[in-house]
């Protein structure tokens, strides 16, 4: 159908812009210089997270600028707003990661206050850090408009004295640094390099991870979310997305018909191929739960444990996002995964075509070391597990990608702190033990509150050589950059009682991320004894958004989630 024959009668902009009552509306739309045809075309949202803060975010105003020229080749009419992002790797190891997990539902919530407010009838919604992706698309599946996600990009490596570098490296720099293993000056040179260009963190952390999700998922064109942020063919992604949207408006595809359980499992699959981020544990189960569907922690790991892992990518490997993209991009990762039976290629996508059409036309590349063939795996089983047990009898995970099978079990005693503050000051001073398993807890989604992640302490242990002698567990979460054996999304979280709060310095802590078990080794009576003398700690988020987060916010084995969703809904915007 030609956009110019739209029957504005079924969309949501006939509340602003049909008819004489609408005359009022009309005069404002009027005063930004749009014409008389371009008011009673379709209006198209182009949601970004643009900001100064990191360069993840910096490229997405001039990304949206073709979006729109996208929306308007195909007669209809863009409208642009922003949205807030949190930027991990600037909030990292201080109060300000709290704010990060937070963020994901005020991008959700903003976005659809905006496409409510003003009556639009798609959306193209663009993101570059590592909340903002889930949350565009928690949004994009609670709206149900037709919409289409794009990917800001990732960065380009550094090169610190002919060695490709990621901030990756100067976490664990720091650690370095610490035991005098790497002067000032080396430090000031390594921090001026690592980051040259705008962009996402380059290897699979969260960005990528979630950026690998949304093709998978079938909301991003294929091809589109591994280009790097500084390359021009991103400008065709985002002319391309502009005009397909407009299509899939036409043909009435929304994302809950694209969206489903089969694509929620195709999601992760390509997260355990790809050796990619917990946090895929907490946003998949939060995407589900939009559309009112159960797709929990539990179900994740599930299908991460019958995943291989194939992709030999960053923390856990060799290689960064632009590596991949340059030998075949995700397509190629999900084509060998299709052909080995892995994913569901009967999944509708944003091109209107099956993840199986999509992919018909991709080949193999032979003359590549980036991603194996699924049936030649790096390891047979995915580089995210989940565990179970007397410890988290809701459920934690472990990022496995990269580990030999002899570091994939640990125990130890217990060493506890209460809240990460005190583990790093620990940990700087080097005051624990080769042995040890420490536990941070108080971390969780409501106790934090804001479930921070720990990528300061951990990357701080791998640089003092210590990575691979201790483990780690939390009620908070990790960083895509995380390496070691560290357990994060431990539940229930200890703000609430759960037996991350009950164990005690010395308690001995058993881990085995091949047989999926987390245990303390305390009977059963002792814990409850312990819960009987526990108390409730008093959260220092009195006021304020952090006050609010902490009133509604779930458990991370439902992703952390803080409203109703799908599966209370009597109807969704797209049918009002």
């Amino acid at each position: 159908m030609d956009a110019r024959r739209f029957d504005k009668s079924k969309l949501p902009s006939r509340h602003v812009t049909e008819g004489p009552s609408r005359a009022p509306h009309r005069s404002y739309l009027y005063a930004m210089g749009l014409t008389q045809e371009q008011i009673h075309q379709p209006f198209v949202g182009v949601a970004t997270c643009w900001n100064e803060a990191a360069p993840c975010n910096i490229s997405l105003m001039r990304q949206a600028q073709a979006v729109k020229k996208g929306v308007s080749a195909a007669h209809g009419t863009p409208r642009e707003f922003c949205t807030i992002t949190v930027t991990d790797g600037i909030a990292m190891g201080h109060q300000g990661m709290k704010s990060s997990l937070p963020s994901r539902e005020v991008i959700a919530d903003s976005v659809e206050l905006t496409m409510r407010g003003h009556s639009y009838d798609a959306l193209v919604g663009m993101a570059g850090c590592d909340k903002s992706l889930p949350g565009m698309m928690m949004a994009m599946v609670r709206l149900n408009i037709p919409s289409i996600f794009i990917y800001g990009g990732s960065i380009l490596p550094g090169s610190f004295r002919g060695r490709p570098v990621t901030v990756q490296d100067l976490f664990e720099a720091v650690g370095k640094h610490s035991v005098g293993e790497m002067s000032d000056e080396d430090l000031t040179e390594l921090e001026q390099v690592a980051c040259p260009s705008a962009g996402a963190c380059g290897a699979q952390f969260t960005a990528n991870t979630m950026a690998t999700v949304s093709e998978a998922i079938g909301l991003a064109l294929p091809y589109s979310a591994g280009a790097p942020a500084p390359y021009e063919i991103r400008d065709r992604f985002c002319f391309t997305a502009g005009e397909m949207v407009m299509q899939l408006l036409a043909k009435n595809i929304r994302p809950r018909d694209i969206v489903t359980l089969k694509a929620l499992e195709n999601a992760a699959t390509v997260v355990a191929a790809s050796g990619g981020s917990t946090n895929a544990a907490l946003h998949l189960p939060a995407i589900a739960h939009e559309i009112g569907i159960k797709f929990d922690l539990f179900d994740v790991a599930e299908i991460f444990k019958r995943t291989p892992y194939i992709a030999d990518l960053k923390p856990g490997g060799r290689y960064v996002a632009k590596d991949m993209f340059e030998v075949g991009g995700i397509p190629l990762l999900m084509k060998t995964l299709l052909d080995h039976g892995f994913l569901h290629g009967d999944c509708m996508t944003v091109t209107g075509r099956t993840i199986a059409e999509n992919l018909a036309n991709v080949r193999w590349n032979d003359d590549q070391d980036v991603v194996r063939p699924a049936n030649n795996p790096i390891t047979p089983t995915g580089g995210v597990v989940g565990l179970r047990g007397n410890l988290a009898p809701e459920g934690a995970i472990v990022k496995v990608a990269g580990m030999p099978l002899d570091k994939q079990v640990f125990r130890g005693p217990a060493r506890c702190f209460d809240g990460e503050e005190a583990c790093f000051e620990a940990v700087s001073k080097k005051q624990y033990k080769e042995g040890e398993v420490l536990v941070i807890r108080y971390e969780g989604p409501r106790g934090g509150p804001g479930m921070r992640e720990m990528l300061s302490t951990t990357a701080a242990l791998y640089g003092q050589g210590m990575g691979d002698k201790v483990a780690l567990i939390t009620d908070g979460r990790f960083s895509g950059a995380t390496r070691g054996f560290c357990i994060g999304h431990a539940g229930p979280e200890a703000a609430v009682g759960g037996p991350i709060a009950l164990v005690r310095d010395g308690d001995i802590i058993a881990l085995d991320a091949i047989k999926g078990t987390i245990d303390v080794e305390v009977s059963d009576e002792e814990l409850a004894r312990r819960h009987a003398e526990w108390a409730p700690r008093e959260t220092s988020a009195t006021s304020g958004y952090l006050w609010k987060y902490t009133q509604t916010v779930g458990p991370a084995r439902d992703g952390a989630v803080t409203h109703p969703g799908g599966a209370a809904e009597k109807e969704t915007y797209a049918d009002i």
